[in-house]
């Protein structure tokens, strides 16, 4: 009786198998992270954005041009929340006032969190609001000042306890 021998390398077409196998596998736990991780987040009105960052790109450069300083400042308040707030001074290093503030918190990683506020002017440049963020960890805190056609923004992330 003959035994049947198996030829040499009869199993390299299995290497090219498994190897495909586990290219589909990990595949497709990325698209299943993918599609049931996303938070929601995207830039509203994009394309518009986009159209206008030349303008944006202006702007930076006039607000470079003016001098003014802005130092932010986060401390915790009395309670809960905290206290943001922003000194503003122009080139000279003299206080401005009579601003008209607006501060803004983002949640970088999550949607429906944002909240915008109006920053009460204290004097000697110092504008002030005292808020409750829903949520600690990181947040980027955004400061615009107006005062008649001039408009200044800054930001700056934050920690929240």
């Amino acid at each position: 009786m003959n035994a049947s021998v198996r030829p040499r390398g009869w199993w390299y077409p299995w290497i090219f198998v498994g190897g495909f196998a586990v290219v589909v596998l990990v595949n497709g736990i990325m698209i299943w992270f993918a599609t049931t991780t996303f938070t929601g987040l995207e830039t509203e009105r994009a394309y518009e954005k986009g159209l206008a960052y030349n303008r944006a790109i202006d702007e930076a450069r006039a607000q470079a041009e003016r001098g003014w300083t802005v130092e932010t400042i986060v401390e915790p308040a009395d309670g809960r929340g905290i206290r943001l707030g922003a000194r503003f001074a122009d080139r000279e290093g003299k206080p401005i006032d009579a601003l008209a503030v607006e501060g803004r918190l983002i949640r970088p990683t999550q949607s429906g969190h944002d909240r915008s506020f109006a920053m009460s002017g204290l004097g000697d440049g110092r504008y002030e609001a005292r808020v409750a963020p829903d949520l600690p960890g990181l947040w980027e805190f955004q400061v615009i000042a107006r005062k008649g056609d001039v408009r200044h923004q800054t930001s700056r992330r934050i920690q929240i306890p």
